[in-house]
């Protein structure tokens, strides 16, 4: 929205960009094509945006080459323009220019100097440069670029060949021609000199430069035409626009742009250096994107910090495995097709670069029906498919739907395990951050040494001066009291914690947490990600199981929030946690890597008469939302507050000090502008409605009052559930931002509550605390589901 206002206001100080609002067509071919345009047009509502859905006719109006009969219908959006990037790119440095920016051109940058793991200057091959701040924006050069400092920057991008026909002029071909997207055919079409330009995404694209280390520096030798392989998607584009049939010695055109490994741009402040900025891999949306881009950049760097959300396109959302050449190579032949994808939610996984990051458990799981999907690299399971009996090539996904998931049936039961009797969740790719004192005191000295205590105490709310043994849970902090990390605290030693995050916190937590440590030293951070293969025990007989196994009444002696280091089979040294994800009782454990498989196998064996089960993450997932537990990145973020979330609980005001304590006190005195709801989707059929998924608005009486953040199905209410913040209607904008959110205003009765799902709205009922759960719950069929030989009592906890 934002680049659109520029190049406008561009066009009106009298620069000629070619801007053209000529409109755009999306078209579908199917049926769930149009619940994707349908869900992008509920979303984009409250923001503005018009679109409008067309049937064919209406199509053929605005488009009178266009071919529709293959067609479901399509989305009108007459507010989509087109432009001239070299003509924005020179009337911007004008304009910067005459505001004392300095241009310098065919100048080379050889090396980015540092000092002290902060940004000192650049030499170029016309000199050196001192600068405070460094924003790498190099396109297809940057990953090179990012090698060119010490310490080296991950900057995963890679280029792909990009092919794009134009053609003579054609008769009846005039500039306001609309702009067409027909995913189905992952094609596009604008008109282009009264002809066309046609372009496409393939479905497997070609990495640029294999066989180079380098990208040359007369790289366009290397760009030869390959109208084999673009030949399906021209063939598509005649097929759509008919008249193509009749240019004349069409031009093929292969002119490379730089995907990255999940398809969304890079921006933000690189953890190996400070200042040093990063805006790139905008992965065949340069123009779209480059005016609100370069504007968040410009306020990041002024600011010291976003001034809005950015984690899904955060630079340190990547490991050093993303960056590795061949990973790219691989990963940008998909990844350019997935561009005009059907965005089927949690049912997308990417196949290419896969299986490198593994649990040790993985191949065991892999035989026993596991489907996996991919979080920071690592393999999780999603789901098991307990039809599979280990033979032959591992299950797969069935195909992508926005209705009740073809694998239902299967997380169905692993609820149930994790409701009656016992669920085993493999969570091996959590975060773990080994948090420390100095080495080399002695356990006399240690034990009056404080340091990390009173470190970790100005970076938590909740107070962690707890027992050695002890568990807390805890949020850590910006000034402005939003979110940085939610993590679990684990006190092995006076002052020793284990510190587990989300997986993909992995990157971001530990610079979060250097950039916070005191300079004599005396505090020393390790990522043990690795170290430990982590198992969730869960279900009502969990305690029975885990007290068989370790010999001993775990139920009495680990008691909630602590931990035990107990034996299992001939395993040593296992963590137990009384703590689980998911709100269900059981336990955690953290299981030296070297001995997963054998703990594994013991659970697996011993577990039999207990009814144990192995359970996937999209369960868990479902569990934690049906519990009101809110997510990282998902509910909990860098803009949103504990007060906000409802985790009042997790906050001790009464300590002396902790970072973002004095804007919750604020929040507690003035009160909050927002807050998370639970909403429950009384009207919805789940067997034949489509299913939210997050990002669906959030209506009060007609008016825009959120967005939701997470969705699932609620196994014990058989209901769908949303998670979603309610704050003053955007219709309101004069107080917005500074009126208070009051339960009453939630829970009024005259409130009327509507999610809008595709273009359908749905009641939806409220809540601010999770509903209770009872742990009896009715079976579906007592026949056929497995009873286990071994009853044991339900934990208390």
């Amino acid at each position: 929205m934002y680049s659109i206002k520029l190049y406008r206001q561009l066009e009106a100080k009298g620069f000629d960009i070619g801007l053209k609002q000529c409109g755009s067509l999306n078209l579908a071919q199917t049926k769930d094509r149009m619940v994707a345009l349908k869900r992008r047009i509920a979303y984009n509502a409250p923001t503005g945006l018009h679109c409008e859905m067309l049937g064919k006719s209406d199509l053929k109006n605005l488009h009178p080459f266009l071919n529709t009969d293959d067609l479901e219908g399509g989305v009108w959006v007459p507010e989509d323009a087109v432009a001239n990037p070299q003509a924005i790119c020179k009337s911007l440095a004008k304009l910067a220019s005459g505001g004392g920016a300095h241009y310098v051109t065919n100048c080379h940058i050889q090396k980015v100097v540092t000092e002290h793991e902060r940004i000192k200057g650049v030499q170029t091959s016309r000199g050196f440069i001192y600068c405070e701040y460094f924003v790498n924006c190099a396109g297809m050069w940057a990953r090179e670029m990012g090698n060119l400092c010490y310490p080296k920057v991950r900057v995963p991008v890679y280029p792909a060949e990009h092919f794009y026909v134009t053609t003579s002029p054609l008769p009846g071909i005039g500039v306001d021609l609309p702009y067409i997207r027909d995913f189905d055919s992952h094609i596009y079409a604008r008109e282009y000199n009264s002809g066309f330009l046609v372009g496409g995404f393939e479905k497997i694209a070609k990495p640029a430069f294999l066989n180079m280390k380098l990208i040359p520096s007369d790289w366009k030798k290397d760009m030869p035409q390959d109208w084999k392989h673009f030949m399906p998607y021209w063939e598509k584009a005649m097929s759509r626009i008919p008249i193509l049939k009749d240019a004349v010695y069409p031009t093929l055109t292969n002119s490379p742009d730089t995907f990255t490994p999940n398809g969304k741009w890079i921006l933000g402040e690189t953890p190996e250096i400070d200042n040093y900025f990063v805006a790139v891999g905008m992965n065949g949306n340069p123009l779209q994107g480059a005016g609100g881009i370069g504007k968040a950049m410009a306020e990041w760097i002024m600011e010291g910090k976003p001034t809005q959300e950015h984690l899904a396109f955060d630079v340190q959302r990547f490991l050093d495995l993303h960056n590795n050449r061949m990973y790219l190579q691989e990963r940008t032949k998909e990844v350019v097709g997935r561009h005009y994808a059907i965005p089927y939610p949690h049912q997308n996984e990417y196949k290419n670069a896969r299986k490198l990051r593994c649990s040790p458990l993985f191949s065991v799981l892999e035989k026993r029906g596991a489907i996996f999907g991919t979080r920071m690299g690592y393999e999780r399971p999603l789901y098991f498919d307990t039809t599979y009996n280990g033979k032959g090539p591992p299950p797969v996904m069935p195909p992508g739907t926005f209705y009740k998931p073809k694998f239902f049936d299967f997380m169905l039961e692993e609820y149930y395990a994790c409701r009656e009797t016992v669920g085993i969740i493999d969570m091996s790719s959590f975060s773990k951050m080994k948090i420390q004192g100095k080495q080399d005191l002695s356990e006399e000295n240690e034990s009056q040494y404080t340091g990390v205590v009173e470190w970790l105490q100005c970076l938590c709310t909740n107070d962690v001066n707890i027992p050695v043994g002890g568990i807390v849970h805890t949020g850590m902090l910006n000034e402005r009291g939003g979110y940085e990390n939610d993590c679990l605290l684990v006190r092995e030693r006076e002052n020793c914690y284990l510190m587990v995050s989300p997986t993909s916190q992995q990157t971001r937590v530990l610079d979060w947490l250097k950039d916070h440590l005191p300079k004599d030293e005396s505090i020393q951070l390790a990522d043990i990600t690795s170290m430990y293969t982590v198992v969730n025990v869960i279900g009502p007989k969990a305690g029975a199981l885990m007290s068989e196994l370790s010999q001993s009444d775990i139920e009495l002696n680990v008691q909630p929030f602590t931990y035990k280091t107990v034996d299992i089979g001939y395993a040593s040294d296992v963590m137990m946690m009384a703590f689980t994800h998911t709100g269900e009782p059981g336990f955690c454990l953290y299981i030296p890597s070297e001995y997963a498989l054998h703990v594994y196998d013991r659970l697996i064996t011993v577990g039999f008469d207990y009814g144990i089960r192995d359970v996937g993450s999209l369960t868990q997932r479902f569990m934690r939302i049906e519990k009101f537990i809110p997510f990282w990145a998902e509910d909990l973020t860098r803009f949103t507050t504990p007060f906000e979330a409802g985790c009042n609980h997790l906050v001790k005001l009464n300590k002396e000090y902790f970072t973002g304590k004095f804007a919750l006190q604020h929040q507690k005195d003035q009160g909050i502008t927002k807050k998370l709801v639970m909403f429950i989707l009384d009207d919805l059929d789940p067997d034949k409605d489509l299913w939210a998924w997050g990002m669906e608005p959030i209506y009060r009486n007609g008016k825009f009052v959120g967005t939701v953040t997470s969705a699932g199905y609620g196994f014990t209410m058989e209901k769908l559930i949303c998670l979603g913040y309610v704050r003053l209607p955007f219709t309101d904008n004069r107080n917005r931002n500074h009126t208070v959110i009051t339960n009453d205003y939630i829970l009024s009765p005259t409130a009327k509550y509507e999610i809008d799902i595709a273009g359908t709205k749905f009641l939806a009922t409220p809540k601010i605390h999770a509903p209770f759960v009872s742990i009896t719950i009715p079976k579906v069929s007592d026949e056929s589901r497995y009873m286990p030989k071994v009853i044991s009592h339900i934990s208390s906890y």
